[in-house]
């Protein structure tokens, strides 16, 4: 039947169907699929993992709306449609302007269609892709809407999980919202995910959460934070690429990303991106930064709230254990043990050790005085026979009748106090040296004969903070779990400082190689090590 030159149809099974028609009866030059009896789609504009995105025209309202299609995709499950009644049940609950609105939610034989608020512009990823790195007052003019839109959420009791440049839409007037609440979280809801699985995109997920823990509204604001670092470097914070478990290990073990100190937005970001979930600014402070910064005013420069000296290490780069012959610090990717970036106080472990040994200005000073004494003694005593030989000074060329100091005159003084420094070498005998560096290769080598198939064993290795700072047993053999290899080689031992280094040649359950330069720092137990840290 023809209303208007229109033709509308019902097929069983399908959606009913509009097509054009001609005067003259023609079929119809084109069809269209109308949901739910008024949302008529028109062409597909999106597509991500829990569905294709359409865009659609109201026909009841005349208007633009967005739907995106639940089901009938390959691999769809129960639980993508229950992200779509939770999206539409949370983001309906979220009355803001910089919140993408949802309409509706209708069912259409075999699929659900959430019907959302049509963002005429592009994502925040899009525009970066086609401007680059933004002036940093634009991007924090737009990074603070999306601000204002968590802290609505939070206030409403939700955790976005998601927020990512992709979830953040644009107008052409930068008015922005952010949209995407597939799978946001109330704190009455009850886990989506399987056992293990971890929901967010990974270059922009919390270190936490990247771990195995809840997501809150912090990390909420650690994913703004690194959002706002792609806006103004025009690159994610991290570079995941098709490694999304590497991706996720950089994450809870490197150093949070920073910018330069000439940026704006550098102190922001650093209390943005804390490791430490307690530690970083909620959301309603960094929504006022960001508008703060947009304004042209001067950034705060209060760093996170609370210990503020791990603060201020957090805002630069973690440096290595500090070593009298420091062995080279390779890159830590991927490192070889499953735990987070030695921590500062890590890094001075060795230091009760090296109190043992008098620092090397002392070393010079002793040296100095023992030669300036020799001299003196010659000087006052030129003609007696015994002094010199007291003082181990060793100048007669002619008088003295023992051999072993007229044979080496000029190096007698450096000998003589041999005896001072004894205590200050580690150690003394020249075999403990040897035996202590071949302990400590041997220690590294065993580790790594047994770290992919007994990772049991090898946990037990690390320290107890290392351990927990390697997110537990259940992320460390994880991330093992997907070596089939790992073999050191050109190992090297520091007794002085207890640290490692080597080579490394890694293959992956998926028969991947690589070779990475690594480094351990050790502590003694007992008579054997454990590791306390890499880098």
């Amino acid at each position: 039947m023809t209303r208007g030159g229109v033709l509308h149809a019902s097929v069983p099974g399908r959606w009913a169907l509009l097509g054009q028609v001609s005067s003259l009866g023609r079929h119809p030059r084109k069809v269209f699929y109308v949901i739910a009896g008024r949302y008529r789609l028109e062409r597909e504009i999106g597509r991500g993992g829990a569905g294709v995105v359409h865009l659609a025209h109201d026909e009841l309202l005349d208007r633009r709306v967005a739907i995106k299609r639940i089901g009938l995709l390959p691999g769809t499950t129960t639980d993508d449609v229950a992200r779509a009644q939770r999206e539409a049940r949370l983001a309906a609950g979220i009355n803001h302007p910089h919140v993408v609105s949802i309409f509706d939610l209708v069912k259409e034989q075999d699929c659900y269609w959430l019907v959302m608020e049509h963002v005429d512009g592009r994502t925040l990823s899009e525009l970066v892709a086609a401007e680059g790195p933004l002036p940093e007052r634009r991007a924090a003019a737009i990074l603070a809407q999306a601000a204002d839109a968590l802290v609505q959420a939070e206030k409403a009791g939700i955790v976005h999980r998601d927020v990512k440049p992709s979830n953040i839409f644009i107008t052409g007037d930068d008015h922005a919202k952010l949209g995407d609440f597939g799978i946001a979280r109330s704190s009455s809801d009850t886990a989506l995910t399987h056992t293990g699985m971890i929901t967010g995109s990974p270059a922009y997920i919390a270190p936490e959460v990247a771990s195995g823990h809840p997501a809150t509204a912090a990390s909420d604001v650690w994913s703004l934070g690194a959002t706002l670092f792609h806006a103004v470097e025009g690159t994610p914070p991290y570079d995941v690429g098709d490694n999304v478990l590497g991706g996720l290990y950089r994450i809870v073990n490197d150093d949070p990303p920073r910018l330069s100190d000439g940026h704006a937005t550098s102190p922001l970001l650093t209390t943005m991106m804390v490791k430490d979930p307690e530690q970083r600014w909620p959301a309603e402070r960094v929504r006022d930064e960001l508008r703060r910064i947009a304004s042209g005013e001067a950034p705060e420069q209060t760093a996170p709230a609370g210990r503020p000296a791990e603060a201020t290490i957090a805002m630069t780069p973690v440096p290595p254990a500090p070593a009298p012959a420091p062995a080279p610090v390779p890159t830590p990717t991927p490192p070889p043990t499953q735990g987070l970036a030695q921590d500062p106080a890590q890094d001075q472990t060795p230091e009760p050790r090296s109190s043992r040994r008098l620092p090397m200005g002392w070393l010079a000073a002793a040296l100095a005085l023992v030669l300036l004494a020799g001299l003196g003694a010659w000087l006052l005593w030129p003609d007696d026979p015994e002094r010199p030989d007291t003082s181990g000074s060793g100048t007669e060329p002619s008088t003295s009748t023992e051999p072993s100091p007229s044979e080496e005159p000029t190096s007698e003084p450096t000998e003589e106090p041999s005896e001072t420094e004894e205590p200050t070498t580690e150690p003394s005998p020249a075999n403990g040296v040897a035996g202590t560096r071949s302990a400590m290769r041997t220690f590294v080598t065993d580790y790594f004969s047994l770290v992919t198939s007994d990772p049991e064993t090898t946990f037990a290795m690390l320290t107890p903070e290392f351990q927990a700072e390697s997110g537990g047993f259940g992320a460390y053999s994880g991330f093992w779990s997907t070596i089939e290899s790992a073999t050191p080689r050109d190992v090297r031992a520091d007794p002085r400082s207890l640290t490692t280094t080597y080579t490394i040649d890694f293959v992956t359950t998926s028969g991947r190689t690589t070779t990475e330069q690594g480094r351990l720092q050790l502590v003694e137990q007992g008579d054997g090590f454990l590791i306390a840290g890499e880098g």
